[in-house]
């Protein structure tokens, strides 16, 4: 167990505070408007945030996809694969591999987003990434982003990956998708991931923690609270707050995988990963949390905008190199 600031200092990077305004500015009142709009108008703001995202968050030259699209479980399987620069193009059961959970809000974002992020965290493990394309609402409701997600382990382990040879990384709303895995594999006694690394996790449904802390002053430069919840409305549908596979309990069975958390400290779901840190210790997993000073949500994936984001990605590479 432990709890550090992730970089030097009690501030953050010049270049960051500066960015943080300006973000302030411009992304937080796209995504407020959000709050008082209907599902059609998240539909319509997808492109604008996709192509943000793309590029702010570039892919790095020598990256390399494939498109997935199997039956599985009953189901679909969808994603891609991803080959970070001069990571061997293999996919054998004694290899290693990321399965990568990206954020959403359960309603934005793809693959095709977290793309640069995925591959750069490929690169820093050298190691082949899976990025999940769950469905998403208004038009895909709860609990169809988790069980996408239960399906898609059960199929790499079915590709012959081992347990212990799958980590699991994801940001925000992938974040709460993998506590629902690792919940869902303790109901199933499927065997747990070797280890897992959580960007800005979403851990709180009712979206309480995160208003507190904007009733304290404590805001996030991108994303309001109420914007936050009123994106996971879309995907509960009405179903209650406290639902388990919402709420996320799991048991201390002694095989959770060791976690790095890695959270803005002044972000929107900083105190979500202390609440999580807090439970995966309790039910005794190795947990390491760190707060990065003036840093706001999933700041991971714009190593663009400021140095925090490179050093954060690596430090989250060389904990997976360490674990697994």
């Amino acid at each position: 167990m432990s709890v550090n600031t992730g970089a030097p200092g009690a501030r953050g990077s010049l270049r960051a505070r500066a960015i943080n305004g300006s973000l302030t500015r411009v992304a937080n009142p796209t995504f407020n408007i959000t709050k008082l709009g209907s599902p059609q108008m998240v539909r319509a703001l997808r492109p604008m945030v996709n192509q943000a995202l793309n590029l702010a968050s570039p892919v790095p030259t020598g990256t390399l996809t494939e498109t997935v699209r199997s039956r599985a479980g009953g189901g679909e399987v969808r994603g891609e694969w991803v080959w970070g620069p001069g990571v061997g193009q293999r996919r054998v059961a004694d290899t290693g591999v990321i399965y990568y959970l990206h954020g959403s809000g359960y309603v934005i974002c793809s693959p095709r987003t977290h793309r640069g992020l995925v591959s750069r965290l490929s690169r820093r493990t050298d190691r082949v990434a899976f990025s999940l394309d769950y469905r998403l609402a208004p038009r895909h409701q709860f609990p169809a982003a988790g069980d996408d997600t239960v399906r898609g382990y059960e199929w790499l382990l079915d590709q012959g990956y081992r347990a212990e040879n799958i980590v699991v990384a994801g940001d925000s709303a992938g974040g709460h998708l993998a506590m629902d895995l690792l919940a869902s594999n303790q109901a199933a006694s499927r065997p747990q991931p070797r280890a897992m690394v959580l960007f800005s996790p979403l851990m709180d449904p009712t979206f309480g923690l995160a208003m507190a802390r904007e009733a304290r002053g404590l805001k996030d430069p991108i994303i309001t609270a109420r914007a936050g919840q009123h994106f996971l409305n879309m995907y509960t549908g009405g179903q209650p707050a406290d639902h388990p596979r919402m709420t996320v309990r799991l048991r201390p069975t002694g095989d959770l995988p060791p976690t790095l958390i890695q959270v803005g400290a002044r972000e929107v779901m900083a105190d979500d990963a202390h609440f999580l840190h807090a439970a995966l210790v309790a039910a005794g997993a190795d947990s390491q949390l760190q707060a990065w000073p003036d840093q706001g949500h999933v700041f991971q994936m714009f190593p663009m905008l400021t140095p925090e984001s490179r050093h954060a990605v690596s430090e989250a590479a060389r904990f997976l190199r360490s674990v697994a």
